[in-house]
Order: structure tokens, then sequence, then C-alpha cells
């Protein structure tokens, strides 16, 4: 994925829940010949897929087959799978909604919960683990097909260690090495840095204590496990790193991505958590970078971040579902996801085609592979959205010393339940 559209991709993962995007109809650019620009309403014969502007040249390159085979017309638009998303509502009622798009994991829920999307087969089933189908699945029904994994990874610095820390001991040896002091700020370091201000990133410190959003394997919002013993051990754990080793900039959520990213390209950072998004900017920067699982925590499990990314999915207003059920069978077929992967650099969800990926050697897919392992599905019931708001500070309150670890998970909980009960209890 290019540069830009992984950063879209990653405010959409941290906050797709909260964003309230234009739902205007008509912003899209046709990049086919073919059929008129409406969607949902499209014409005999033909199929209307809406793709961000990464993904135009792959189905073009793709779809010959399909069309000759089905007997059908692929009409390309290009649109921003958020703007695409958010526009649905409006534009299928209007006939003006394409038949298929992309969805973010946790977007699939709500918008199948919502009746905006439709309920589909997995054709390719046996390529699919727990984790992928669990993420296309709400209520026991199936609103996606996986495309697209993703989650946090390790980046660190080759020219300043040899090899990727292994264990969390290792990257607290790191904070004790004199050459990461921080000279701006007395006693402070920045050998390791992580944006555990934000949640999308501390959960997987959480979860590996213990801690949880939603229980029934994230599916029920009235038990919410974020202040348990776990949670509070992990909120203790994190808030002796925000006091005691880095500097005051690493609790600002607004600033604090700039921070660690100026740092590690100035060289003072040896390892840090990020995103796969954030390779393309390394890269450019032409930082000699490792990329790779992140560390096992000091309690011997592993970090249990978010797992996410991206399925394809049919629009419940399209006349033409049974053609759109192929199509989604054809594009994530072993065969059309390679050619993704290679197309796109992102990590196919089919479990052949992440095998191929594996076996093409690259750093990121192959810590991004084997960290996703380990990963948790994002939640994607409606109430993962309060999950969002009343967390944004359980790391901050603690950090800061306003309130005890105890206090801070407590608080964030009573919130997000308080907001759950008043949102969605009839």
């Amino acid at each position: 994925m290019k540069k830009n559209n992984w950063k879209k991709y990653a405010l959409g993962l941290v906050s797709a829940s909260a964003l309230v995007l234009a739902a205007c109809s008509g912003s899209g650019t046709e990049s086919s010949d073919s059929g008129s620009t409406n969607g949902g309403g499209s014409a005999d014969g033909e199929l209307h897929i809406s793709v961000d502007a990464g993904y135009v040249d792959y189905v073009n390159d793709i779809k010959a087959d399909f069309e000759k085979e089905h007997d059908v017309t692929i009409k390309v638009t290009e649109r921003d799978m958020f703007e695409q998303l958010e526009a649905l509502s409006l534009d299928g009622p209007a006939g003006s909604a394409p038949d298929v798009m992309m969805s973010a994991y946790d977007r699939i829920g709500p918008l199948g919960q919502q009746g905006h999307i439709a309920e589909v087969t997995l054709g390719n089933e046996e390529q699919y683990d727990d984790t992928d189908k669990a993420q296309v699945t709400i209520d026991g029904k199936i609103f996606g097909e996986p495309a697209v994994i993703e989650t946090l990874v390790l980046y660190y610095n080759k020219d300043l260690i040899d090899q990727a820390p292994e264990t969390f001991k290792d990257v607290e040896a790191l904070a004790k090495d004199e050459k990461y002091d921080f000279a701006g700020e007395a006693g402070k370091n920045t050998g390791f840095l992580a944006k555990w201000t934000d949640f999308y990133f501390s959960y997987g410190l959480v979860a590996g204590y213990g801690g949880y959003v939603f229980g029934d394997n994230g599916t029920d919002p009235t038990d919410i496990g974020l202040n348990n013993d776990g949670a509070v051990e992990a909120i203790t754990y994190a808030t002796d790193w925000f006091q005691n080793v880095w500097p005051q900039g690493m609790k600002d959520i607004t600033s604090s991505d700039a921070f660690i990213t100026d740092q590690f390209l100035a060289g003072k950072v040896a390892a840090f958590i990020g995103g796969p998004w954030q390779a393309a900017d390394l890269k450019e920067a032409g930082v000699n970078y490792g990329v790779a699982t992140i560390p096992t925590l000091d309690n011997g499990e592993e970090y249990q971040a978010f797992g996410g990314g991206k399925g394809w999915v049919v629009s419940n207003y399209s006349k033409n579902k049974e053609v759109a059920q192929e199509w989604l069978d054809y594009v994530t077929t072993a065969e059309n996801q390679n050619k993704f992967y290679d197309e796109t650099n992102e990590i196919p969800a089919n479990q052949e085609s992440r095998m191929y990926a594996t076996d093409q050697k690259d750093e990121l897919t192959t810590a991004v592979i084997e960290q996703y392992q380990e990963a948790q599905p994002m939640p994607n019931i409606p109430e993962m959205a309060e999950v969002w708001t009343g967390a944004e500070n359980l790391m901050f309150d603690a950090a800061s010393g306003n309130k005890t670890p105890k206090e801070s998970a407590d608080d964030a909980v009573k919130l997000i339940s308080e907001s759950i009960e008043q949102k969605y209890t009839n």
C-alpha cells in the first residue's frame, strides 16, 4: 500500500468507529471505460467495485478472467474506503452505491448489523483460521471475506543494535544504556519507546497481562476486563516507563508519534513499537532499520496487540449479490492473493498466500505474519466505539500521576460501561 494510504488505514483502525465523514456520493473517480457512475442500480451484466487508489491497478489486472467466465463487465471506481463506507447508508437506498467494496474489519460488524452490507459465504473457507473468520463474523453470521491482515511490530535500528530484543528484559536493558540518555531531561532515556497513551498501541500490553476489552471473545459488552488485576498490573508497568524512564513528550498523545519518529531518525532510539504503515517513511528516510516481532513480556506472555486488516464486502442494496459473491470468492483465491501481495506489499489473509509472502524473505512481511499469530481480533460489535473514547485516558491518568493505576482503570471502565448503557440499552 502507498505511504499515504497506510496512514489513512492506521487512523481508521485506531478510531474507525468514531470517524464522522461526509456521506456524500459522487466523489469517486471512474477508472474504467465501461458503465455509468452509479452502483447499486448497476445495469444487468455489470459489477461495480469501489476501492482505494492503491488497489485500482490490481483489480483491473485480475478482472479479465472473471469478466469472461461470468459474462459481466467490471466497473472500477477509485474512492477512499472510509468515505465509501460512510456514504453507503445514503448511496445504497439512492441506487448509487457500488456492489462490492472493502471494509476495515472493525467496521464489518456494525455495517452488517445495521443492514448495509450483505451476509456472504466463505468460498475459500479452508484458507482461513479462527482469527480470520472472527474478523468478518458477528452474531454467527459472515459479512465479508478476509483479504488483508495487519498488526503492530517492533522496529529497531541495525546501526545501534545487532539484533532485535527478544524479551522486555532486553528492552529494559536498553533503557539503562547511557548512549540513549535524553539530553533535554536528566535521568530520562529513549532506548525503547512505545506510544502507550494510545489504547490501540497499549492494548497488546494490557492483554498480555490478562486484561481484555469484552468477554466471550469480544462479544459480551456487559463484561469489560480493562480493570481486572492483569490490566492494572500492565498499567502499573507502563506507568513506571512514563514516570521514571521516558521524557515528558511521551505522555502527549497528539505529538508522541512525531517525537518517536524524530528520535528514531536521529539515532537516539534503538527500538520502538509501531505499525506496518510506518515502514515506508523509515525507508524513505534512509534508516538502516529492521523489523521483528514484539518482545516477550516480563510475565512470560506474548504481546497481544489487536489484529486488524480489511475484507471484501457486498452492499446489501446491490442487485447483483450472486455475482458479487462470486467476485469475493475469486479475488481471495491463493493465486489472486499472491498477486495482491506482489502489487501492494500488503499481507494477504489467505493462509496459503501468507506462506507465499513469507517465502519472499521480507522482514516486515515476516514480522507481521508471526506477530499476527499472537494478535487478538478487535471486537467488531458497535459497542467498541465507546471503548476508544472511554479508554483514551486509561494510561495517561496513571502516567501523569493524576490517579493510581487502579483508579485510572476503574474510571475508564465506568465511563465505557455508562456510555454503552446509555446508547445501546433499550
